[in-house]
Order: C-alpha cells, then sequence, then structure tokens
C-alpha cells in the first residue's frame, strides 16, 4: 500500500488568529490543577491528602482498575484542595506550586536495552501511560492488551490547528527514544503520518514508517489515516499517542524527570496577539490569557471544533495543545436566514458565498444559526466525512442504542472528534460528537 494518503471529503475552515511562530514561556502558574475527567472512563483512587508535599512526577491518584496506572502531579508543591462534586465525585486536584521545581527521579533508561514488560512497568509507573489511547473506544489503552499497531499523527488539519513542525523543533531524541520504546510494545508497526509539503523532525526518524498525508480536514485526524494505513477488524486494537506527548515520555527516558510542559498555542480572532506559549499542563487559564483578551469572548481549551469550553478561572485541559478565543455569537442578525451570506462558511452554494473565495479567512462566532431539531436528509455528511461509513445511520444506532447495528455501522473504526465536522455542517444542529462518546461509551460497558 502507498505511504502517501490523500483524501477529497472534508472540509477545511479557515480563520482568522493563527498563532505566530514565536514562543513565550509562560512564568509559573500559583495553582495547577489534575482534573481527572480528562482521562475518560477512568475512575481514580486518591494517594494524597490536603497538605500533602509532592514532586512533579509523584502520583496524585491511580486507577481502580488497574493500580498500577498512575497519574502524577505536574508540578511540586502543596496539595491545598480537593474539588468534589455530585456524590463525593473527585473533579480536581489543586497544588499551590513551589518556586523551584523539585522533580521525581524515575532513572535514566537505556531504551536499547529494555524489554517490553520494563517499558511498560515504567510508563505506568511514571505516569505516562495515560498518554497512549486506544480504537475502539478512544480511551486510555489497557496494559494487558497487546496493539496491532501504533499511530501517531505529527500533522493536525483542524481550525487554527498549532505548527507541529514548529514546536517540535529541537525534540528529535526525545522522539526518538520514545519511539523506539513504543516499537517494543507491538508485533506490528509504528506509523507516523506528516504533511506532504512538511519540515517534520520526524522525517529522518528509525523504527517507524512515515506516510505523507494531504487533502482537507480531517486528514489530520488519526482515525482517518488508520482507515487508509490499517483498519480496525473487530477484536483487534490499537494505539494512538499524539507527538507532544511523545516528547514527554523521550524526556522521561532521557532524563528520569517527568516534565509536562506544553507548547500552547494561543489562537482566534479574540487574542490581542496570537503566539505560542510554553506551559505545565495544568496551568490556570488566567495566567496564561492573562492581559491578551478582548471582551466578550468564548474561551475553548482546544481547537474550535473538539475543544471544551472553558472560563479563566479553570485549567488547560492534560491533553490540550490550543487556547482557542472567537467572538461570542450573541447577536442575531434580522432574516438572517433568507438573504445573501457573503461571511460565513458553508459547504453548500445556498445562499453563500464562501464557494467563490476558498482562501479567505473568516472571523466566525459561536452562533449556531439555528435550533435543535430532529435530523434533515441533505446528503451534507457525506461531502465532508471520508470514512466509508453512513454517518447518519451510525448517529442514529447510537440514540437508540443497537449495540449489534452499531458494530455493523462501523464503531470500532470512529472518534467523537471524527464527527466534528458533520457537527459543524448539520442543519438540524445535532451534538454528533456527544452522541457518538455515548454509543462507544456503551459499547466499551456491555462489549469491552
Amino acid at each position: 500500500m502507498s505511504k502517501d494518503i490523500r483524501i477529497k471529503k472534508g472540509l477545511d475552515i479557515k480563520l482568522v488568529g493563527e498563532a505566530e511562530k514565536t514562543t513565550v514561556t509562560s512564568p509559573l502558574a500559583s495553582v495547577y490543577a489534575v482534573k481527572p475527567e480528562d482521562f475518560h472512563k477512568i475512575t481514580p483512587k486518591l494517594l494524597v491528602k490536603v497538605g500533602a508535599e509532592v514532586k512533579a512526577g509523584e502520583a496524585l491518584f491511580h486507577s481502580k482498575q488497574f493500580e498500577n496506572m498512575m497519574f502524577p502531579s505536574p508540578v511540586s508543591g502543596e496539595v491545598i484542595e480537593i474539588v468534589r462534586g455530585a456524590k463525593r465525585r473527585i473533579l480536581e486536584i489543586r497544588v499551590l506550586a513551589d518556586k523551584q521545581q523539585q522533580y521525581q527521579d524515575f532513572g535514566k533508561k537505556d531504551v536499547n536495552s529494555l524489554t517490553a514488560d520494563d517499558i511498560k512497568t515504567h510508563l505506568l509507573t511514571s505516569g505516562c501511560w495515560p498518554f497512549i489511547k486506544k480504537r475502539p473506544y478512544d480511551v486510555i489503552a489497557n496494559p494487558n492488551e497487546a496493539p496491532k499497531a501504533i499511530f501517531i499523527s505529527a500533522y493536525d488539519s483542524a481550525p487554527l490547528a498549532a505548527d507541529y513542525d514548529y514546536i517540535l523543533q529541537g525534540k528529535e531524541s526525545e522522539l526518538q527514544a520514545a519511539i523506539t520504546a513504543l516499537s517494543k510494545l507491538t508485533e506490528g508497526k509504528v506509523h507516523v503520518s506528516i504533511g506532504k509539503k512538511s519540515n517534520s523532525p520526524f522525517a529522518n526518524i528509525n523504527g517507524a514508517e512515515i506516510h505523507k498525508v494531504s487533502g482537507p480536514h480531517p486528514i489530520g485526524n488519526v482515525s482517518t489515516q488508520i482507515a487508509k494505513i490499517d483498519p480496525i477488524n473487530k477484536g483487534e486494537v490499537v494505539w494512538v499517542v499524539t507527538p507532544q506527548d511523545l516528547v514527554v515520555i523521550g524526556e522521561l527516558l532521557l532524563t528520569g524527570k517527568f516534565n509536562l510542559k506544553r507548547t500552547v498555542a494561543l489562537v482566534g480572532s479574540q487574542f490581542i496577539k496570537n503566539q505560542y506559549v510554553e506551559v505545565i499542563a495544568g496551568a490556570s487559564v488566567a495566567d496564561i490569557v492573562a492581559e491578551n483578551l478582548d471582551s466578550n469572548t468564548r474561551l475553548i481549551s482546544g481547537n474550535v471544533l473538539t475543544g471544551k469550553q472553558v472560563s479563566e478561572k479553570d485549567y488547560l485541559g492534560y491533553y490540550h495543545k490550543e487556547i482557542s478565543a472567537i467572538p461570542e455569537g450573541d447577536t442575531y442578525e434580522f432574516f438572517g436566514w433568507n438573504k445573501p451570506i457573503f461571511n460565513k462558511i458553508s459547504n453548500t452554494r445556498a445562499l453563500t458565498f464562501s464557494w467563490l473565495n476558498p482562501n479567505k479567512k473568516y472571523n466566525l462566532n459561536t452562533n449556531t444559526n439555528g435550533e435543535h431539531r430532529n435530523f434533515v436528509l441533505t446528503g451534507n455528511y457525506e461531502e465532508v466525512f471520508p470514512l466509508d461509513i453512513y454517518v447518519m445511520q451510525i448517529l442514529k444506532s447510537c440514540l437508540y442504542k443497537d449495540l449489534d447495528e452499531m458494530e455493523a455501522l462501523g464503531m470500532y473504526e470512529v472518534a467523537p472528534e471524527d464527527f466534528a465536522l458533520t457537527e459543524f455542517v448539520c442543519v438540524s444542529k445535532q451534538p454528533h460528537q456527544h452522541i457518538i462518546r455515548e454509543g462507544l461509551d456503551l459499547m466499551l460497558e456491555e462489549i469491552g
């Protein structure tokens, strides 16, 4: 099979506010938070109490299902609060950071001399295992399963996505160490996808098969790449790791430190200055965006299609590499539905003219331009969905919880992010990603 991957179905949403290729280091925030909800389907069991002193990399809790799977503190300091919700569910563990950071020493490792079991044990105890997710179900990988392959997407095609070629510059040694380690955890291949015209640091990596991808979004989604390279069948498992998480794994192996620094892109028209910021995961959003926001803004941890709405009082998501800021859509156009539209994106030609200028960048707000209603047969979904799956049928099977039909229609191959574009073009304003997430959770509980 060709190593080049190209798709035609999809939609590039060009927005103003792309991050300039300059990086600043955010000052150490006062308080950091680890949120168990970032680790989907993980039930936490606390290992610390309020007042405990922890080092960066020291475990705050472990999974009840896998007791050797640790979830560490991103910084050293004092545990000052454990925020609980209904039924004493743990919502956040807050750590007051030390001015001088101290790291738990996990010891330097010679990757070439380690066995697969050694690597697996090291990643579990150090807190790096949560970086490995699995398909099907898009949850943290089961360490007792063996993947048929491992996939890494080093090309992000989402709107205003961070540029991996830029943020990974100078990280070749960490990436190589992580790839070498992961290659020992599968009998198959480690597949890395990069942009066709990119200058990726992965280009000269050993131990991985490189694929050059091109086409509209969602070509950067791992599901699209898996479907083109090595599709998932029933009973098979593949693992997925993101490039910035590879850097954390590689640094752990080379230095013995769990260093959760991320280069986060501040994107969107509502930022005064769009740039990259080097921060530690779990930092306060207020500290990251301080004095850099316009008024009446919707803040999103992640990208505009799949991210989570946050406020300045919240904390950066554990897996996110962007903070997006776009105008709040709290104004409405009179008879906006029946007149020509020049300032919005559409994949149809009905009263919209974005197709006349495909390279134009738009300043879109959060207004959905419609309300929730029953599904309407339009054919729009198939135009932006590159996988060989019936979109409306699989969404409906999730809604009426028909497990056999969900299996037959291809639920093993998808993740919620794959339906972000179909949700964007949906005239019925249905929450596609939420529907798919609930469907996957049901399958995980009933089928496993």
